[in-house]
This record gives C-alpha cells, structure tokens and sequence, in this order.
C-alpha cells in the first residue's frame, strides 16, 4: 500500500504561540516527512511489502538486535511515527487532561508530575537520535520507553499513546540545542491530551 503524506491536522502557524513555529512544521512536515513517504515508497516498489499495510511493514521488516535497521523498516516507521506525533499536538491553550487519563497516568506514575517529569527524562536522555513514548504493553499497564532513531513501539507488540520526536529536526529551530526545553514545552503547551485519551 502506497504511503501517503498526511495533512497537518491544523495550519502551519496554528502551533506558533505554543512554541513549534510555522518554519519548523514547514520544515519538519512539509519536507522530512515527506523525504520518509517518498523514500519509503521507492523501496517497497516491486517487493512483497508494496501491497501490505503500514503497521504490517514496521513490524515485518524490523530487525531485533541489530546495529542499524534497513532502508525500508527506517522509512515506514518514520511515516508511522511522525503520523502519531502530528496527531497527538494540537492549538488551543487549554491543556487540561481528561479524568480518565489523568487517573490511569496517577495508578502508573503517581502522579501526573511525575510521569511529566520520566517522559521528559526518557527524551532527554536518549542518545542521539530516537523518540520518546507512553506506550501500553500487551498487559494493559502503561510504560515510559524510548527509542533510537524510528524504532517505535509497534516493534514491541506495544500500543503508543504518546510519541515526541526528539530528532534535531524537530526543535533546534525553535529551541536549538536545548532538548530538555522542548521536552517540557511540548508537554505542557503542545500535547492534545484528548487525542492521547482516546488512545486508552
């Protein structure tokens, strides 16, 4: 099944205010993620992945314990990924967390605070390029992990509520260096808790 480039869900500029400029969705959408859609469909051209779906493509040709992942796994989860981490941010100042969300981070967490705090630590310390994710494991408890360039959590029969890309593409434009800002400001200004919620 041929990848498609998404829309944002919301104009360039929406997320502004909130501190992910327009140049950077311009940047960040507009041309990496379309680089992964146009590459991704390149590579699955003729082979037997051209015809399955995204999710069975990321889990098919991901590769356990190996150092570098191959060209059609990269690509396909990257589209994946960037699908979810469009979704999941939104405009709008109010960044209340639905009850039940709020009470399922509390059980695993202890506190909203707290899960703030391990999912900004996760991000932050992941070496290099990779993601940060609130993901539910097949048991149903909910888990902070990361992950090195696009491997994401479909890889681990995990469902991902919460995904925030921590390449550098992501924020240097807004936040150069400082990985750990952007951490917070995404979770506190960026996140549509609603669009997490409904992930449950």
């Amino acid at each position: 099944m041929a990848f498609t480039l998404p829309d944002l869900p919301y104009a360039h500029d929406a997320l502004a205010s909130l501190g992910m400029s327009k140049e950077t969705l311009e940047y960040h959408h507009d041309l990496h993620h379309k680089a992964y859609v146009d590459n991704g469909n390149k590579l699955i051209a003729g082979t037997e992945w051209e015809t399955k779906s995204l999710e069975e493509i990321v889990k098919g040709t991901y590769a356990a314990g190996s150092v570098a992942q191959n060209g059609i796994f990269n690509n396909a989860s990257q589209h994946w990924n960037h699908n979810l981490f469009w979704e999941v941010m939104g405009p709008g100042e109010d960044k209340k967390i639905p009850g039940a969300l709020e009470k399922a981070l509390t059980e695993a967490f202890g506190s909203v605070a707290k899960f703030k705090e391990d999912f900004a630590a996760a991000g932050a310390g992941q070496f290099g390029s990779g993601w940060a994710w609130l993901v539910k494991d097949a048991s149903g408890a909910l888990k902070i992990t990361k992950t090195e360039n696009g491997v994401n959590p479909l890889c681990f029969g995990q469902t991902a509520l919460l995904g925030c890309d921590v390449w550098e593409h992501s924020y240097y434009i807004d936040f150069r260096n400082k990985r750990p800002a952007y951490l917070t400001n995404f979770l506190e200004k960026l996140v549509n808790w609603e669009a997490v919620a409904a992930k449950l």
